[in-house]
């Protein structure tokens, strides 16, 4: 996944925090962050799946690239290039349509448009505004706690690299390595991912 599963967690009680009162009553701000929390795992696991599938496309086709010298990065390109389209799902990954931000723009409205409706199927939850409204609040409050999640990620990446001696990204020692600073980084504004 893009995210941690720890920051989804926090990114969805943040947003429910925010949110509420103007935007949305809840009678369990708990319940309500775990609906919103599960729409985004959802959301994100999609592309982690078309992956999987893409990657086992490549493996019945190993032998043919190799006979033919195509590169398993482009063919991988390619395969979920042809996925996405036939299947309209949208890019997570914002890197890849040029966003700034981990999470592509469209797909943080793509959310919003799920998680407004999940709130309004919620029987604890109550829309004080109407809904294109809260998702509008939506979008600009995910926005802003991706924006510090992005800030974050960077500055634990580059704390990895500054390391006298280099560290193979992907490696056990650079995931560990990775998951200390970023922590630590979260830590310094004050978020902590348990609450």
């Amino acid at each position: 996944m893009l995210l941690p599963r720890e920051f989804v967690g926090y990114l969805a009680r943040e947003t429910i925090k925010r949110l509420t009162p103007h935007s949305l009553e809840t009678a369990d701000a708990r319940i309500t962050a775990e609906t919103v929390a599960g729409i985004i795992t959802d959301e994100l696991q999609v592309e982690d799946r078309l992956n999987d599938e893409v990657r086992e496309i490549l493996s019945q086709y190993s032998e043919y690239m190799r006979r033919e010298g195509v590169s398993y990065q482009e063919m991988f390109r390619r395969i979920k290039n042809t996925l996405i389209a036939q299947r309209k799902v949208i890019r997570a990954a914002g890197r890849d349509t040029g966003d700034q931000m981990k999470l592509s723009r469209d797909k943080v409205i793509d959310m919003s448009h799920k998680i407004v409706s999940g709130l309004r199927r919620a029987r604890e939850v109550r829309l004080k505004q109407a809904p294109n409204e809260v998702r509008l609040e939506l979008v600009r409050r995910l926005t802003e706690l991706l924006q510090i999640e992005d800030k974050v990620d960077r500055a634990a990446r580059q704390k990895v690299r500054s390391h006298k001696r280099e560290i193979p990204e992907g490696s056990e020692e650079w995931d560990l390595l990775l998951k200390r600073y970023y922590a630590e980084e979260l830590r310094k504004l004050g978020i902590d991912l348990s609450r």
